[in-house]
């Protein structure tokens, strides 16, 4: 019975191994983050229409990330990583942590940018906007 239990447990580790692990012809960018040139920002596909709050959260986005996310949420080479990214998925970013980045920064986890600091000046309703914005534009690109 015992005998039985290691070899689950080991075919299951493998199992996961393999589900986590870059293959083949993946896309990188789908795949994990550090794989991405630094230098190089994300090709973001542009949905035809946005909605009313993305629009907003697109001027607020302007405004406020763009000089560090880039146009579109793209990222900035060696300044911020792209937002339009499966790393910032809804399943492993949900939108509290578009929240909680602007109110009072992130330390880096993903990424080699450095911590990313508070944004002064925006609200939680402005915040609500953006991340309509960028989950409209990861919809777009197939994100989720």
């Amino acid at each position: 019975m015992r005998k039985v239990i290691v070899i689950g447990v080991i075919a299951m580790a493998v199992i996961f191994s393999y589900s986590i692990l870059p293959l083949g012809d993946q896309d990188p960018q789908k795949v994990s983050a550090v794989t991405i040139p630094y230098d190089a920002p994300a090709v973001v596909l542009l949905p035809d229409t946005l909605s009313q709050r993305a629009q907003i959260g697109k001027q607020t986005f302007e405004a406020n990330c763009a000089s560090c996310h880039g146009a579109n949420a793209a990222g900035v080479g060696g300044v911020a990583p792209p937002l339009v990214h499966v790393i910032y998925e809804p399943s492993h970013h949900a939108d509290e942590s578009f929240q909680r980045a602007a109110a009072v920064g992130v330390r880096a986890h993903h990424w080699q940018f450095g911590d990313m600091p508070a944004v002064e000046g925006v609200t939680r309703g402005d915040i609500k906007m953006v991340t309509a914005y960028i989950r409209e534009l990861q919809r777009a690109n197939g994100i989720y």
